[in-house]
């Protein structure tokens, strides 16, 4: 047996091959057709090369510590309270160690959610033991907005320690505003108060953190991948000038403000771009004069790539997407249950869900190595321009005053719409595929719980821009229902 450091130079007696004798067969073999031919380009108009050098000199993004598994989040999100607390408890003893509480009109709601108020979460949580190292995030909802402080107090009410909870409570009026195109109150206001809701949390000695910054919405809107993390970028600075204005410290308010990025079945670039977004938040750190401490990042499985008439294809979709997120140093993952574009998914959808993440932790052992992507040529090649992509839209966002007035001004929403359009041409013209709707369409007779959509009122209106509505791909091409 060798020793597990000694090198196997199995091509020792073989000259090393360079690009150029490469490129001279691929040449060969094109004929006379452009090397272009072999390229492919993202949404962003990044391009694929077919061939990458190692990266040699390629530093460790950090992330989560080597061996540190993900954190499995189940949705909680029947409108049901009772049946609600029937899922959680039933998440908890099969294997999930987080649950995402969705109120009504939360970004992830879909049409579903908590929609009793806020007086549902003690119902919604009976029997679970918030101190014994469960992981609790909030989804932030315009009509649910004292949800945090309502969560916080049924701690105190059972007499636990803030200290002792893990609670993330996802505080982001600037997602709900680009869903709803609503704010109740002008930017300035609306920061002030949440500036103060995160200190008044922080003084009562949660940990945090307090507020998300979410690109799901850009990508729900089929926004492409620089356009999401430019998004979540500009929203987590938007959060931490808020913080700094409310008396709070920057180096206390930068671990106040968690990420969340959508994870699609596009491997390679969903792993370049959850680790794209930690570079690009250490770039914005250091700016702020600040040494970069690790992000926590949250992911949730593609809600626009989903397929309702086809819906087992959905399994394959999520579990790449699991897979890359995972692989891209994600702390927490949330899959969407296979069924979920046809309603309110069953137990068996959502134990689909649950298991794909503990077959890739336990089983598959994904989480074993930190960042086992870092030196691949490809993958960094494709970091580095996603950062550069998403940080010029940045730009742009910050030279126009910031998220808030961008979003008025219409600029995300344009650049979103011009993507999902290109996206849908392609779709449309076959350049594209999803599977189970554009290419080998299928019908799949799967049950959902039949529970109707939430109907929800109309919000105050004090500042208002278009929308960034949810679409998904494969609606074109399924029967009306």
């Amino acid at each position: 047996m060798t020793d597990a450091s000694d090198d196997l130079p199995l091509a020792a007696g073989f000259p090393a091959a360079t690009h150029a004798q490469w490129r001279k067969l691929v040449d060969g073999v094109l004929k006379g057709a452009p090397f272009e031919k072999l390229q492919s380009r993202t949404a962003d108009g990044l391009t694929i090369e077919p061939l990458y050098p190692r990266a040699a000199d390629a530093e460790l993004i950090a992330g989560r510590r080597p061996g540190l598994r993900w954190q499995v989040v189940q949705r909680i999100d029947h409108p049901d309270s009772d049946a609600c607390n029937a899922e959680v408890l039933h998440e908890l003893d099969n294997g999930a160690d987080g649950l995402v509480l969705v109120p009504a009109g939360a970004i992830g709601a879909h049409g579903y959610g908590l929609a009793d108020g806020a007086s549902t979460v003690e119902r919604v949580l009976a029997g679970v033991h918030l101190d014994a190292g469960i992981n609790v995030a909030l989804e932030f909802s315009p009509h649910v907005p004292e949800l945090p402080v309502t969560l916080a107090g049924l701690v105190k009410r059972q007499g636990l320690s803030p200290a002792a909870v893990n609670i993330r409570f996802g505080l982001d009026p600037l997602g709900a505003f680009a869903l709803h195109g609503t704010m109740s109150s002008p930017w300035r206001e609306t920061a002030s108060r949440i500036a103060a809701i995160t200190a008044d949390l922080s003084k009562r000695g949660f940990k945090g953190p307090f507020a998300t910054a979410d690109g799901r919405i850009v990508h729900d809107a089929g926004g492409s991948e620089a356009q999401e993390l430019a998004f979540a970028l500009a929203s987590a600075v938007a959060y931490l000038r808020a913080f700094e204005a409310g008396g709070i410290a920057l180096d206390g308010a930068r671990r106040m403000i968690a990420f969340k990025l959508t994870a699609d079945a596009d491997q390679f670039l969903t792993v370049a771009k959850f680790r794209a977004l930690r570079r690009l938040w250490a770039r914005v750190e250091e700016s702020c004069g600040l040494t970069p401490a690790t992000a926590f990042i949250e992911a949730e499985t593609a809600w626009r790539s989903m397929t309702r008439d086809d819906a087992y294809v959905n399994m394959l979709r999520a579990t790449i997407a699991v897979f890359s997120a995972g692989v891209g140093g994600a702390d927490a993952i949330t899959g969407l249950p296979f069924t979920a574009a046809r309603g309110l998914p069953d137990r068996f959808a959502r134990r689909v869900a649950r298991n794909t993440q503990l077959v890739l932790l336990d089983e598959a052992g994904i989480a074993h190595v930190a960042d086992p992507t870092a030196g691949a040529g490809g993958i960094e090649d494709l970091t580095e321009k996603l950062c550069r992509a998403a940080w010029a839209l940045f730009q742009e966002i910050e030279a126009t005053g910031g998220l808030a007035v961008a979003l008025e001004r219409g600029l995300i929403q344009a650049k979103a719409a011009a993507a999902r359009a290109a996206r849908e041409r392609a779709l449309a013209d076959k350049q594209e595929a999803l599977i189970g709707a554009s290419e080998y369409p299928g019908v799949s007779d799967v049950p959902v719980l039949g529970v109707p959509r939430v109907a929800l009122p109309a919000l105050p209106a004090a500042v208002t821009c278009k929308p960034l509505a949810p679409v998904r791909l494969a609606a074109p091409f399924e029967k009306a229902v």
